[in-house]
């Protein structure tokens, strides 16, 4: 399958992301309706309706849940393989945040790149790109039944769709949400990260993190 660049998907994924951050803003003023999810960048009292249960599989096989990471905090990216340019930038973003904390406090987090994608992202596929120099050390790709993709991604109220070509040839791209999120060790929604972020950004976020909420002895 061709693995050409898209040019719009940028476009589209940082649209995508915006129009979800005003969503997810809007949410947390309105607090109307069971599916309204609260953002975790306005600061209020209460839990933030993102995030929760997901049962998926991860690069070599293995079945996985959110308990899986329970005592790590996650930072989570729905993305997949075959994504051009906005995908592999992501994930290099959080390698550049992570190398810029020491190792014990790196250890601290879990790296995760759920796919959008179940189709083509099978485990073997996602154990080669997972385990590339430019992501970061540790970081787990998960994948599962479409069903399963889909209950994740509606957890963490992420965007996706999947985007014909140019109805000659059988290839199509994934077009989705651009957001990294962090969860605490428990699993619950502590913040997120839009497209634009840069890695100083996330770094220092990540640091305020485990100052607010150290490791238990």
């Amino acid at each position: 399958m061709s693995n050409r660049p898209v040019w719009l998907l940028p476009v589209i994924a940082l649209t995508a992301s915006v129009i979800l951050g005003g969503v997810l803003a809007s949410a947390v003023l309105s607090r109307g309706g069971e599916d309204a999810p609260r953002s975790g960048a306005v600061r209020v009292s209460g839990e933030a309706q993102i995030g929760g249960p997901f049962s998926l599989v991860n690069q070599d096989g293995e079945p996985v849940t959110d308990e899986t990471y329970r005592g790590k905090a996650m930072l989570i990216y729905f993305g997949f393989t075959y994504c051009p340019d906005i995908c592999p930038m992501s994930l290099q973003v959080m390698d550049a945040a992570l190398a810029q904390l020491n190792e014990a406090e790196r250890g601290a987090f879990q790296p995760l790149l759920i796919s959008v994608d179940p189709e083509r992202d099978t485990p073997d596929s996602l154990k080669a790109y997972v385990e590339s120099d430019a992501f970061p050390d540790g970081l787990q790709g998960l994948t599962g039944t479409p069903e399963q993709v889909r209950e994740a991604a509606r957890a963490y109220r992420v965007f996706y769709a999947r985007i014909e070509d140019d109805g000659v040839s059988t290839d199509y791209t994934v077009d989705h949400s651009s957001l990294i999120f962090l969860m605490d060790r428990d699993g619950r929604f502590a913040d997120v990260f839009p497209h634009a972020t840069s890695p100083d950004q996330i770094a220092s976020r990540l640091k305020q993190f485990l100052e607010e909420n150290p490791a238990q002895s």
